[in-house]
């Protein structure tokens, strides 16, 4: 018999077997191709809020008035004033934020009463004390809302005497 000749099966003897694991690669191969797709599936509709999310326009929502605290300079006191806009894409967030306002501004006030001049006259330090306020609005507009609802807050000014 050459090699080119296929094997004579005999009636009565079983069918050659598939190699095993040839069976086992294609079960692999399917897995993957299904998890793929699912994943990438899941990919696309996290994309597709985020997306809608940042197509909605800003809401502002401007603390007033302004926080007034002294701040402790060595032996002398200095004051520290700071406007604070919050902003949010979600309409729900800004109202929630609106009905815990006395809420919100007792925690801004014992953040920015609690810092010290020599770290907030400088740039790293502004910053800091913006992303700690931020994530104290964020807490408490979050308990309320069951989620963080508002996407950012900004100093509108920032004056220290």
């Amino acid at each position: 018999m050459s090699d080119d000749e296929a094997p004579e099966v005999m009636e009565g003897e079983p069918a050659p077997r598939r190699a095993p694991w040839l069976i086992g690669i294609v079960v692999l191969l399917a897995a993957l191709a299904g998890g793929g797709y699912y994943w990438q599936s899941h990919r696309a509709a996290a994309g597709g809020e985020a997306k809608a999310a940042a197509n909605k326009p800003e809401i502002f929502l401007a603390m007033e008035p302004a926080f007034v605290v002294t701040l402790r300079d060595g032996d002398a006191l200095r004051y520290l004033q700071v406007g604070v806009t919050l902003m949010a894409h979600d309409q729900a967030a800004i109202g929630v934020a609106k009905d815990v306002d006395p809420i919100l501004r007792d925690g801004l006030v014992s953040l920015f009463s609690s810092q010290k001049f020599e770290t907030i006259s400088e740039t790293a330090g502004r910053e800091k004390l913006q992303a700690d306020a931020l994530a104290e609005v964020r807490k408490v507009v979050g308990k309320r809302l069951g989620r963080p609802g508002i996407d950012a807050l900004y100093f509108t000014s920032f004056v220290i005497q």
